[in-house]
């Protein structure tokens, strides 16, 4: 039989799932209703999925937050155009349309960073926001801004701009102060003790995205700026 306790964590995984299915529905239909590019579309899915991480607090198991991103690393396998599947690429189809406009297998790699943090610091949201939010919108302010307004280009793996650099360190800090206050009214920490933590955060978040190959950084991004948040001793 199942206790109370274990139906609650199971409905709000289940909420969790309808939330991301509702995203991927809307971020598919964006360019249509609105006229925006697939691009802005795919980095409003990366935000909003990095939302996901709010809800953490509320379950009273580790494990459920890692059951709402685990499923989704084989789903954005399937839809991308590395499936064996194609019957079922061609299923996923909105998921799959946003999926082969950005690297391949960007989606995957970012469940796959979402899984992991989620699985090894539960207990921690805050190392989990400090590895997810500069990727979710870091990253995507630093794509969409560098593009648009991009000068100064420069190239190591990939080509970026001073412009979205910039993006990218405001971006992460931002979120990331934001998550701060957030968690610091449920886990009763002091915002301004994590200051310097998360500075150093978002300066080698910036930097790992600089140097990271075209899709890769939504695996380098979320290990490198967890792993320095808790050198820094944000995560005691």
């Amino acid at each position: 039989m199942f206790n109370g306790e274990a139906i609650s964590n199971a409905l709000l995984v289940l909420l969790c799932y309808a939330y991301i299915v509702l995203i991927i529905l809307v971020s598919g239909r964006l360019p249509q209703l609105f006229g925006i590019s697939p691009k802005t579309s795919r980095k409003f899915l990366h935000a909003m999925i990095g939302n996901l991480l709010f809800v953490i607090p509320f379950f009273t198991s580790s494990i459920y937050p890692a059951l709402v991103a685990a499923p989704f690393i084989f789903v954005t396998f399937l839809a991308s155009p590395h499936t064996p599947y194609h019957s079922i690429s061609r299923r996923l189809k909105g998921l799959a349309d946003i999926t082969e406009k950005g690297h391949s297998l960007g989606l995957v790699y970012y469940a796959i960073s979402y899984t992991f943090l989620a699985l090894f610091f539960a207990s921690k949201p805050v190392v989990i926001a400090s590895g997810i939010l500069p990727m979710a919108y870091g990253d995507s302010l630093a794509s969409l801004l560098g593009e648009k307004y991009g000068r100064g280009k420069y190239k190591i793996f990939a080509e970026k701009s001073l412009v979205g650099s910039v993006a990218m360190f405001l971006g992460s800090f931002c979120s990331f102060a934001v998550s701060l206050t957030f968690f610091s009214a449920l886990y009763s920490f002091a915002v301004y003790d994590k200051l310097v933590p998360a500075l150093a955060t978002a300066i080698v978040a910036t930097v790992i995205e600089a140097l990271s190959p075209m899709g890769f950084d939504n695996l380098s991004v979320p290990a490198f700026s967890a792993g320095t948040f808790l050198l820094f001793g944000g995560g005691a």
